[in-house]
């Protein structure tokens, strides 16, 4: 009885694992996309910011430093 327990527990622990390898690389997809996300969000308020500078300092041309 106890060999019987003992074979269902590691054929429960081996499914369980197989089960986890296999999911690995969508775990990975999701844990990237979020990543991407986020650093995406971030972004977002230099390019904000960005813009406002460009708007606000006029960009002339440069003047001649050899005059």
């Amino acid at each position: 009885m106890r060999m019987k327990n003992i074979s269902k527990t590691s054929f429960r622990l081996f499914c369980t694992l197989l089960f986890t390898l296999s999911l690995q690389s969508c775990v990975g997809t999701i844990v990237g996309a979020t990543v991407d996300a986020t650093i995406e969000v971030a972004k977002v308020p230099f390019k904000v910011v960005g813009a406002a500078v460009d708007l606000a300092i006029p960009h002339d041309a440069p003047a001649d430093e050899d005059d």
